[in-house]
């Protein structure tokens, strides 16, 4: 695992957590602190240059428990399309949905140069 956050005043506000790196795929994890409204392009963009440019993968993936609105709300709106649902698969016995993005669908990053 492979992670980078960013701080306010000292303090770990937001993370993105990388595991599971398969060569074409990685696994995408995200937190943030409590109350913290995060709109900063730049962390996006970092976020998503560690598994796109530096390790070339093709896609990102995230799972998401279908009873986390917020979670769902978030990778839908960073650009993640639902891919998969996994019946039962939650800790809650719910459902969960795996979330992919491809490279050339992130508006985060530069595309690629020819």
């Amino acid at each position: 695992m492979k992670g980078i956050g960013l701080e306010r005043d000292g303090e770990l506000i937001v993370v993105a957590v990388y595991e599971g790196w398969s060569g074409s795929n990685i696994w995408m994890h995200t937190a943030k602190a409590p109350g913290v409204t995060l709109t900063s392009r730049a962390f996006y963009a970092a976020s998503f240059d560690y598994p796109f440019n530096q390790l070339k993968v093709k896609r990102a993936s995230a799972y998401v428990e279908e009873v986390n609105v917020a979670a769902n709300r978030i990778a839908r709106h960073l650009g993640f399309k639902p891919e998969a649902r996994l019946a039962c698969a939650g800790r809650s016995g719910g459902d969960v949905i795996i979330y992919r993005m491809w490279r050339d669908e992130c508006r985060f990053i530069l595309p690629r140069s020819a």
